[in-house]
């Protein structure tokens, strides 16, 4: 099942490893490996692209990032793909991702001698980048009738589905929402009244898909492709001006 309907479709800049990811998908559909085998894929490759990074092997370190976001995409196409979404994996994937980002921007501020101080403020407005892009786009698929494995307000654990554990969905929705929970709460408090507009316009989608993790992993990949690693924390502080610009936005005409 696509995650929204025909219409509401758009390009979504931080998802041009789909394509990819589904020649992958596809290629396991008859197969014994799961959605979760395919995570644990892309967090090796997650790592051994901080490995490069370390190495000061850039060219390689961005190829490896690229590979970790079309693994990333990979992981729930194959469980659209079988019919088995869980709650399990969607919550292992999110912790994932955010541990390797910030494994990812402490190895660059190894490498470019940058403050640990502006690395952390870089990896906090890198996340928040990212949750907004997330809250507004599972706004648009609930609001539309598209894929609801996540959820707008990720206040208690969900019940398990079919063929996942309730105790294993509440461990992992533990785990998310220490990690996740103030960067949503900052982005609900900027903008609670999202889900009362209309529905996002398809040129507003893509907009705002230059906040969310593929595209950022492509930024840092070719920053680091072409030798700019010591702009990288700076760029991501900088950009995290578009969350505010967003939400001015999203509030003055899209209401």
């Amino acid at each position: 099942m696509s995650k929204l309907p025909e219409k509401n479709k758009f390009l979504d800049l931080s998802d041009y490893g789909r394509p990819a990811a589904r020649v992958i998908a596809l290629s396991l559909k008859n197969t014994s490996f799961t959605p979760f085998h395919v995570t644990i894929a892309f967090i090796l490759s997650g790592l051994i692209a901080i490995f490069c990074i370390l190495n000061d092997f850039l060219m390689l370190a961005a190829i490896f990032l690229i590979m970790k976001s079309i693994l990333d995409a990979a992981d729930g196409e194959l469980a659209r793909i079988k019919k088995t979404p869980s709650y399990t994996g969607r919550y292992f994937d999110s912790i994932a991702d955010i541990i390797l980002n910030l494994l990812i921007m402490l190895a660059i501020c190894k490498i470019s001698e940058t403050s640990i101080l502006y690395t952390i403020i870089a990896f906090f407005g890198l996340q928040l980048q990212g949750t907004l892009y997330n809250y507004y786009y599972v706004i648009l698929r609930n609001k539309t009738g598209g894929d609801t494995t996540s959820r707008i307000f990720e206040n208690k654990a969900p019940i398990a589905m079919q063929g996942e554990k309730q105790k294993h969905v509440e461990r992992f929705f533990c785990i998310y929402n220490i990690l996740y929970g103030y960067f949503d709460r900052i982005i609900y408090l900027l903008d609670k009244n999202a889900t009362e507009g209309i529905d996002f316009p398809n040129w507003f989608m893509t907009a705002i898909s230059t906040l969310g993790l593929g595209f950022q992993l492509l930024l840092i990949s070719i920053m680091l492709s072409i030798g700019w690693k010591e702009f990288i924390v700076p760029f991501f502080i900088g950009y995290t001006v578009l969350v505010i610009f967003f939400v001015w936005i999203r509030k003055v005409w899209l209401n």
